[in-house]
Formats: C-alpha cells, structure tokens, sequence
C-alpha cells in the first residue's frame, strides 16, 4: 500500500511539472510574436519582455492576468467588479505588453537604457530595469535572466550569428575599501580600548599600526586606523 501510494504521489508530482512546463510553453508561443513586434520598435530585448511578464503574471496564470489582463503588475485603476486590485486593468494582454513599454520610456528611471544597451543585451537590460526601481527584491534581475535561460527565451532575441555579448564590469572590491588606512583625531574623553571597539579592531593593532609603546594618547594625536 506504501509502495502504491509513494508512485502515485511520484506520478501527480511528474504531471504537476509537466503541466506548468507545458503551460509556460503555451504561454510563450501566444505572446512571443508581440514581443518581437515590440522588440523592433524600441529595442529591447523580446527575451526580456516575455521574462518579465512569465515572472510578474505567473505565465499568464496569476489573478490579475486572468481578470485585468495585466502581465507586468503594474498599478493602477480598474474597472473590474470581479475582483478589488491595485492593479492597472486591459481591454487585451497585448495592450498590457504595450503599456509596459510606454511605461518604460516613459519614466527617466528607465528610459536612459534605451541609449545604453542594445536589443540582444539582456542581462544588462534586466539590472538595469532593477536599478530602476521596478521591483524590491534584490534578486528580480536574477530570476529573470533565469527565466531567459531556462526557457531559451534568447532565441526571439534575433541576435546576429557574430554578436558577443559585453563583458560584465567587476564590482569595486570592497575589500580594498575595509583595508586601507584612515586617519583618527583623537578626542578629549578618548582612550585606545574605546576607539577600538568602534573600530572592530583592537588596542595592539593600533598600538602596532602607530609605533606606539604605551597606551598613552592625547587630544588632537593622530592614529592611523
């Protein structure tokens, strides 16, 4: 009976998956053509736009998809008296995906990106729109260059065969920051074990970093940190 049930729930679990792979499929053969549309009108990426609209209405399955045809949670008023929403309502999806390009030309958060990156640059397109303050989470721009990858979303990108894709800039190494030396006035009231512990280092460390051989300091001496 044991053995029954653990295939059974194998099974549903198979199925489940298999279910919403197929639906993200559907999903993406209904909508990539508009996408592609949208693409060659204000460059950017097709593969961006249809990860954001799988990531934000849940591959069209989401609530406010299925009431107010709005794919990319974008605010405000409706109409719709099935159910009460924040959330923007369209007469079609396609006039959502409209209006998330307008949206995004539109506000000066976003539309620098439209200079700054090409059609085919989707990971930057997708921090970019983040930077912008499109979404809290600070893995947005992650999940949808996932999303991209997963589904091979790059394929309605219409990248020539000799594009390469820019090199990420390496961020500035904070390690260097917490390194290097700063410069402390020392204060009437101040002794080395409290400065230290502001410090998060100890009083030999600064003893040593400044030659020093007693614990002794004054008003206005400087120790280097």
């Amino acid at each position: 009976m044991i053995k029954k049930a653990l295939y059974t729930s194998l099974f549903l679990t198979c199925f489940t998956f298999s279910a919403n792979a197929q639906t993200i499929e559907d999903y993406i053969n209904n909508y990539a053509e508009h996408a592609q549309e949208l693409m060659r009108e204000y460059k950017i990426p097709a593969s961006v736009i249809l990860a954001v609209a799988i990531h934000e209405s849940a591959a069209g399955t989401s609530k406010i998809a299925r009431y107010l045809n709005n794919h990319f949670g974008i605010k405000g008023a409706n109409s719709n008296t099935e159910i009460r929403s924040s959330y923007r309502d369209y007469p079609t999806a396609n006039e959502s995906y409209d209006h998330f390009l307008e949206f995004l030309k539109s506000r000066g958060s976003f539309s620098s990106l439209f200079d700054k990156y090409d059609q085919y640059d989707y990971r930057n397109w997708a921090r970019g729109i983040q930077r912008g303050g499109y979404a809290r989470s600070r893995t947005w721009a992650s999940q949808i260059i996932a999303i991209i990858k997963k589904n091979e979303l790059v394929q309605y990108d219409e990248r020539p065969d000799d594009y390469i894709e820019p090199v990420a800039k390496p961020a500035p190494s904070s390690k260097r920051k917490s390194t290097s030396s700063k410069i402390y006035t020392v204060k009437r009231g101040d002794n080395l074990h409290n400065i230290a512990k502001v410090r998060r280092t100890t009083p030999a460390a600064i003893m040593k970093k400044n030659g020093l051989k007693s614990h002794a300091i004054k008003p206005g001496q400087k120790l280097k940190l």
